[in-house]
Order: C-alpha cells, then sequence, then structure tokens
C-alpha cells in the first residue's frame, strides 16, 4: 500500500465489506461479493481514513458513495477500477484533483455530500462481533443511520431514549425537566426538512405518502431543496459523470465541485462547457464552498483566452425543470469582444425583452466572476441574485470580457430560445449556421483530437 499525503490509499486489493451500507439497486453481484476482496485492506482503511481509496483487484468499475469516517470530519470516497481494455469498456482510468488538506479550509475538508453513508466497515465489525443483535432495518435508512444509531444501543426503552418533537419544532417549555431527549443535531436536521420518525426511530412507517426526507441533509441540500433543485442525480443526464450516458472522452479537467469539458457540436474548437458534478439546476445554486473552484476555473479559461489573442464570453440558461447546470465559455476575437454587448442587447430587443444590465466599471478588480459580484454588499448584486432566485420559470445571464453582466427573468408563457446565448454569439462571429449544435457535430476522432489540442494548452490556474 502506497500514502500520499494522508489523501489517497491505493491497494491492488479491494476492502472487504466496502460495499455495506451502499446503494444496494446500483451493486452487481462482481461488485457485492468478496471475491478478489481483502479484510486487512478493510481493517487499513477503517485505520487510515483516506480521502480517497483506488483499487482494481475485481477488474470492474465501481465508484461507491462516500461514506463518513469515525473520529475524523472528512469522507472518504472508493474507487474500483476496470482491467485496462475490458470487453465491457468499463472506466479503467478515473481522474481526481484532491487539495492537500493544509490548503483547505474546515468547512471545504467537513463538507459531506447528500449522499454520504454510514462507514462500511463499522458495519462489518458488528456483523462479526459475538455481541451483534441483526435489527430488521430497510437498507436505504440503514444507509443514511449514523448520528442516532448509538441511541438504540442502550439499554431499556425510556422516554430519554426518544426525542422531544416539541424542542425539534420550536422550542420546549419544560427545558431540562423534559423527559425527552432534546438533540440540537436533530432539531437542525428537521429544521432541513428529515423526517421526525426518521429521526427518532431510523425508520418511517408512512413510506411514499411521507413528504420529508428519510436521510441526513447538510446546509447546502436544505438551500437546493428550498430552491426547487435536484439533490439525486439522473441516471439519464448528460453531464452526471454517474450516469453511463457522460462523455468522458469529453473532459478536459476534473475538480472536487466541477469538471471542463468540451462542448458537443462546439461553436469553436475550444468552446468549453464549466459543469457542476453534482446534479445542480443553475452554477449559481452551488453551495459556497463551490465558489473558489468555479472561480479558478473562469480565471484559467479567461488566461487561456488571452494567451490565445481572444476574450471570453460566459452565459448560463437557468431552467426551473431541474436540468443539469452547464456554464459555457466561447472565446472570440479581441476585435469583437467589444461588440458584445450591442448583439446581445440587439438580440434581446428582437425577442420583445430588455436586460438587466449590471456594468463591468461598477464591479471592483478583485470580483472576478458571477460568484464573487453575488458576495458582494452592493445594490447591483443583490438585485440580480433576487432575480435569479425569484424567476419561477427560467433566467438567463451573460457575463461579457469587461465583467459586465446582462440577465433576464424568463416569464411563464415566454417563447425564450433554448440556444439563445449561441445564436448570438454564432452571429457575432458570422457563422450563423453553428447556431445549432446539431449542426457541428464532430467524428469521434476528430473530437479526440480537439480535447488532445486543448488539454496541451490549457492548465487550471493554482491559487
Amino acid at each position: 500500500m502506497a500514502l500520499f499525503d494522508s489523501l489517497t490509499d491505493q491497494t491492488n486489493e479491494w476492502p472487504s465489506g466496502v460495499t455495506n451500507r451502499a446503494a444496494t439497486n446500483e451493486l452487481s453481484p462482481e461488485v457485492s461479493g468478496d471475491l478478489d476482496s481483502d479484510s486487512t485492506v478493510a481493517e487499513l482503511a477503517a485505520e487510515i481514513k483516506p480521502r480517497y481509496h483506488i483499487a482494481g483487484s475485481k477488474g470492474i468499475f465501481y465508484s461507491r458513495e462516500p461514506y463518513y469516517n469515525d473520529g475524523v470530519v472528512h469522507v472518504t470516497r472508493f474507487i474500483g477500477l476496470a482491467a485496462v481494455g475490458n470487453k465491457d469498456k468499463q472506466k479503467f482510468i478515473h481522474a481526481i484533483s484532491p487539495t492537500p488538506a493544509s490548503m483547505m479550509t474546515g468547512i471545504e475538508i467537513s463538507a459531506k455530500p447528500t449522499n454520504t453513508t454510514l462507514s462500511p466497515y463499522n458495519e462489518d465489525r458488528r456483523t462479526n462481533s459475538k455481541e451483534s443483535v441483526k435489527r430488521p432495518v430497510d437498507n436505504t435508512v440503514e444507509t443514511q443511520y449514523w448520528r442516532y444509531e448509538v441511541k438504540k444501543q442502550r439499554q431499556g426503552d425510556g422516554e430519554q431514549d426518544k426525542l422531544c418533537f416539541k424542542f425539534l419544532s420550536s422550542d420546549c417549555p419544560r427545558g431540562e425537566k423534559c423527559h425527552f431527549r432534546h438533540d440540537p443535531d436533530a432539531r437542525e436536521q428537521y429544521k432541513r426538512g428529515v423526517c421526525f420518525d426518521f429521526l427518532n426511530k431510523g425508520r418511517c412507517d408512512r413510506g411514499p405518502d411521507c413528504q420529508f426526507e428519510h436521510k441526513l441533509l447538510d446546509e447546502s441540500s436544505k438551500r437546493r431543496r428550498l430552491e426547487g433543485g435536484s439533490i439525486n442525480r439522473s441516471k439519464e443526464c448528460w453531464f452526471c459523470l454517474s450516469s453511463p450516458n457522460v462523455e468522458a472522452d469529453m473532459i478536459v479537467s476534473i475538480g472536487e465541485h466541477f469538471y471542463c469539458a468540451l462542448a458537443k457540436g462546439p461553436l469553436v474548437d475550444d468552446h468549453v462547457l464549466v459543469i457542476p458534478i453534482e446534479h445542480l439546476h443553475s452554477t449559481l445554486s452551488a453551495p459556497p464552498e463551490c465558489e473558489r473552484e468555479l472561480q479558478k476555473f473562469r480565471s484559467s479559461l479567461r488566461l487561456y483566452s488571452k494567451n490565445q489573442g481572444k476574450e471570453t464570453v460566459f452565459f448560463e440558461l437557468i431552467s426551473k425543470r431541474g436540468t443539469h447546470a452547464n456554464l459555457q465559455a466561447v472565446p472570440v476575437p479581441l476585435t469583437k469582444a467589444s461588440a458584445l454587448k450591442n448583439i446581445f442587447i440587439f438580440a434581446a430587443k428582437k425577442l420583445g425583452f430588455d436586460f438587466e444590465v449590471v456594468d463591468g466599471k461598477t464591479i471592483e478588480v478583485l470580483s472576478d466572476d458571477l460568484i464573487a459580484l453575488l458576495a458582494k454588499d452592493n445594490s447591483d448584486g443583490k438585485r440580480l441574485s433576487t432575480l435569479q432566485s425569484e424567476s419561477k420559470f427560467g433566467f438567463f445571464y451573460a457575463e461579457l470580457p469587461d465583467h459586465t453582466i446582462l440577465s433576464h427573468s424568463i416569464e411563464e408563457q415566454e417563447n425564450f430560445p433554448v440556444q439563445f446565448g449561441r445564436e448570438v454569439v454564432a452571429g457575432l462571429l458570422k457563422m450563423p449556421e453553428k447556431a445549432d449544435w446539431r449542426n457541428c457535430k464532430l467524428s469521434k476522432e476528430e473530437e479526440l483530437k480537439l480535447v488532445e489540442t486543448f488539454k496541451s494548452q490549457f492548465e487550471l490556474e493554482q491559487r
């Protein structure tokens, strides 16, 4: 076993029991079986608690949900790689971009995705213990049942083992005299929309009729839930890395929260999409810990364009239907960059609306992207943020090279073109035939060549 900066474990053997508490509906017999697994590796992984664990003895690809570790704040991600050149064309290479803990904030280190489960190795230890008692708990519930599990190990079934509903929902007038348990963590989970019965008993008997969440949520999950964003990744989504439909060959850079990929049917050769790894409907709805990485990608793309003698225009169409967000970045020649604002405004008037304009001159130099702008305590930033959050049917914005931002809230019956941003830039570049990406499809060989060329010239700026 090799250990690098306490970030990553690399072993040949899979750890025994790594699929415990994993989503059982996504497990094949080859993944869940104990063949080519090693209990010693499992003990080491449970002891070392790496942020990433990569193994290859089973010869099949498997990306497990992140899991909690006892005694530390970070989660572990296990990735099993397939054999090179396997006949099923499963992934035998997987890109990760871990940041050393010394360069991360406490919030970044302790961030936990919504599908995080309990440690698979703790369950394995309990199963092997003579004192273990098998409980008839549903697998889906068991994967999320961690903090409150210890309560069920107490002797007896008295009231003090049960949560106080008044404390969770508002405030309990009995205070310390209350016979029920006052758990601040459970109270926070309840406020985020988690089912009371799930918190109190580890299960909910109402099944699909229950309108509350049956898993633990972090703060970012609560925010996305309130905004109507999708928490679960769609297996049919083109952009979810867990989807079989994702065009992995087009990816040029992967971060912790976002990845960059060349566009299918590109408007220009270096037309790039910045895509959240998690299924978010908008890059503006990404949690705060993701903002720094999004800013890095934006800055790197701007720097890339400048080195090519061009400027970058960013635009995004936000749909309330829950489609996966993608922020488009298109380089344009310096000679045409100054005309972007006028042509966008002209196109908007043709469609019968006017843009809300945030003048780039009012933005401080340090505000290097839209996210930074929204974080500023100024009326323009608050106005744009309010427009996006209050828009019920859609939102479009474009960020020009001089940081001017054009935004538009889409109305219910408005026939807003899905390819509006691309159509405008295609017109500026005098390539109207490329307004539809389907007219620009390339062969797989041509795509791979573009990816190779772009990668050789593009580097994510390290800060």
